[in-house]
């Protein structure tokens, strides 16, 4: 009787927890704000944004994607007590105007119908019933703003404008790649930018700070030593140029295609494999 090898079965049928002895998978989106890594980048920028929302004005941050715009979010709506702030999330594409509208009305409890006047004049009726009636101050983060039509984010202007800008009312926070300061240096948006009293800003992180932020996600998940060595963390970083996003993609496909190998320790070779996985 011949006995024939099974095929190793595909990476993503292999459970990484269960070979690295791990009590949750790595390097994905589900890490709480307390878990998060910490870093002067990440929490001085969320402090300096929590700074301007408490004096009721608005800021923007402009930085390349994967650098770490949404867990800034993350942290200044959790410096933002509850029981002071009315904090609203929109994730913004190619909306119309109205559409914009109808989007913050529906997040801040405002009727989402009507005309654009109306909708304009909804929303700042929202906004001071907030204030005045439950003393919440309405705050809206933006994300993605890069992406919106100079023309929509021109209506920012009438949203904030309150007994003819004499009054602080609602707080901006602008979230977009590099086209968003561009965009805010348009003639047509000067009085979008200049209510805007603070502008962020996010960098890639170097060859030591992926290594620190990589074994940080390892050891929320259980591993007690460092799961890739020194030239698999060489060759991460090669591949991500310290991008955030991509590091924690290419780390966890590498992690499974040493669970399906059986290896304890991923090297730069396993690195290179998950990479061809990960990129087009």
């Amino acid at each position: 009787m011949v006995t024939r090898k099974l095929p190793a079965p595909p990476a993503d049928r292999v459970d990484p927890c269960a070979h690295f002895g791990l009590h949750h998978l790595p390097c994905t989106r589900e890490v709480s704000v307390g878990d998060h890594w910490p870093h002067p980048q990440y929490d001085d920028l969320a402090a300096d944004l929590a700074c301007q929302v408490g004096h009721r004005l608005s800021a923007a941050v402009i930085a390349p994607a994967g650098t770490g715009k949404t867990v800034v979010l993350r942290l200044l709506c959790a410096a933002l007590p509850e029981a002071r702030f009315r904090t609203h999330y929109l994730k913004v594409t190619d909306l119309s105007k109205r559409d914009l509208c109808r989007e913050i009305a529906v997040a801040l409890g405002a009727k989402p119908a009507g005309h654009y006047g109306a909708l304009v004049r909804a929303i700042q009726d929202r906004c001071l019933a907030l204030l005045e009636q439950e003393s919440l101050r309405p705050v809206i983060l933006i994300d993605d703003a890069h992406e919106t039509r100079p023309d929509v984010l021109a209506i920012l202007r009438a949203l904030s404008n309150f007994e003819m800008d004499s009054r602080l009312v609602v707080s901006l926070v602008l979230v977009g790649q590099s086209p968003l300061r561009a965009l805010l240096r348009r003639a047509d948006l000067e009085d979008v930018a200049r209510r805007i009293s603070f502008y962020g800003a996010l960098r890639l992180l170097s060859r030591d700070e992926c290594r620190d932020y990589l074994n940080h996600r390892l050891r929320l998940a259980g591993a007690t030593s460092d799961l890739f060595d020194a030239g698999a963390h060489e060759a991460l970083y090669e591949a991500t140029q310290g991008n955030l996003r991509a590091l924690d993609t290419l780390a966890l496909r590498a992690l499974y295609l040493a669970a399906q190998a059986g290896v304890p320790i991923i090297d730069a070779r396993l690195v290179i494999a998950a990479r061809a996985q990960v990129s087009p």
